[in-house]
């Protein structure tokens, strides 16, 4: 059986990514380990909890180490209709709700340059104040759009070599364990308990 995500204390930002200290209006970093892909949609699903219409949620992290995945939970939290998939190609995909809940705006920024500006020439048939806003790579690019955001920044565990007892194919060492780092930005996110989403 496989252990819940744990908590870890507040975390130290990988170098190049955004420091709270650097942001007088965050909170310290909450970090959290997630054991497996589906730990991460779970995550994801937790966290879909705590957001309203008007929410940003920025995600950053190599290729491959779960933004996706963790919004595929999300848009399963927020009870979305379509399947959550990346939006490289396409840039932004609307997820409508399938009840009274706002929409899921999925953005991929990495082919945008600029902030508010480039996201309106999106076209976007929603507005974006009334949708929860999730943007892989947008670090630099989207922080205009509001002082109030959750940034997540997704890391690959060092020196894993796998589980022992996991359901991988014979020989492959895959380490699947991600750190995740939560950091509140503005007054939305000034009082959240981010460590209640470990689990």
């Amino acid at each position: 059986m496989e252990a819940p995500a744990a908590a870890r204390g507040p975390a130290e930002p990988p170098s190049g990514s955004v420091s709270p200290a650097d942001h007088p209006g965050s909170a310290p970093g909450t970090g959290i380990t997630v054991a497996s892909p589906e730990r991460m949609r779970d995550l994801g699903r937790r966290l879909a909890g705590l957001l309203r219409a008007g929410d940003l949620v920025m995600l950053s992290g190599e290729l491959g180490a779960g933004k996706t995945t963790l919004t595929r939970g999300l848009g399963e939290g927020l009870g979305v209709r379509g399947a959550v998939t990346s939006p490289t190609f396409v840039i932004a995909r609307v997820h409508p709700s399938l009840g009274d809940g706002p929409p899921l705006v999925h953005v991929d920024a990495y082919r945008l340059s600029g902030g508010l500006d480039e996201m309106e020439d999106l076209d976007l048939d929603v507005s974006l104040s009334d949708s929860v806003i999730v943007v892989e790579w947008g670090e630099g690019k989207v922080e205009e759009l509001t002082e109030d955001r959750l940034q997540l920044r997704i890391d690959r565990a060092v020196g894993g070599t796998g589980r022992a007892g996991d359901d991988t194919a014979a020989g492959d060492t895959t380490d699947e364990v991600r750190h995740v780092t939560l950091t509140g930005f503005g007054e939305r996110w000034a009082g959240a308990d981010l460590s209640a989403l470990a689990g």
